[in-house]
């Protein structure tokens, strides 16, 4: 999460001897299990691992990320790979991300938490988190490969569901399901005629229906009047 000078493929030097470039060194996602059998078994262990997990370049580039971790955009784990986690989550102080790039400038391999929020790739909610941020890999490479763990947060709780009626457009339907006129009913409740027929129509079209005999038929299947009470009240 650097500059993102110390990405890419091995570069030759200038006599053509093919020497690896010390900035451009090539970064296996599996670090230090990238030689033998082990690299497969790092593999496979992530895939199944349930926590979110990335493996990252210093600029932040992702290399691989499991199936938990590309579960938060709605992605297959491969269509994660090239793009940068800054652009997946928003970290909220940015002070946190200064400091986990000064110490990678500094050569210091600390754990470094950065509080990020992020939208669901499934549903659009927006989520809250901690991504706990680990330089591993080879100490001689430098700016070392990134392990990024996501601790997601609870979901927000869900609004409360909003009323079918406000009280005041209850009681104009009571009154009218009781056969008060348009005037009567702003009599009533201190209305003019005017208001009562903007509440009437915000009921209908909120409600999808016509005419004021179906508003206070709705009005009793949504519950917003009793059912057993005469001359018809709110419920």
């Amino acid at each position: 999460m650097d500059d993102g000078t110390a990405g890419g493929a091995p570069g030759t030097d200038a006599d053509g001897a093919g020497k690896p470039s010390c900035d451009r060194a090539e970064i296996d996602p599996a670090g230090p299990y990238a030689d033998g059998p082990w690299r497969n078994y790092f593999l496979i262990l992530l895939d199944r691992i349930p926590t979110p997990i990335a493996v990252c370049r210093a600029h932040g580039e992702v290399l691989i990320a499991n199936p938990a971790m590309a579960a938060q955009w709605g992605a297959a784990p491969g269509q994660l790979r090239g793009r940068n986690l800054l652009d997946l989550f928003e970290p909220r102080a940015k002070a946190q991300l200064d400091r986990l790039t000064e110490a990678l400038r500094l050569g210091r391999r600390s754990r470094y938490p950065v509080e990020v929020r992020w939208r669901d790739g499934s549903d659009g909610s927006a989520r809250e988190g901690e991504l706990t941020i680990d330089p591993v890999g080879d100490p001689s490479v430098n700016p070392p490969a990134l392990l990024a763990l996501l601790r997601v947060g609870d979901p927000a709780p869900a609004p409360a569901p909003r009323a079918p009626a406000s009280p005041v457009e209850a009681r104009i339907l009571a009154l009218a399901a009781g056969g008060a006129t348009t005037a009567s009913i702003g009599t009533a409740l201190g209305l003019t005629v005017d208001g009562v027929n903007y509440h009437l129509t915000r009921l209908a079209r909120r409600w999808r229906v016509q005419g004021r005999t179906a508003l206070v038929a709705r009005a009793y299947v949504l519950g917003v009047l009793s059912a057993d009470s005469w001359p018809p009240a709110p419920a």
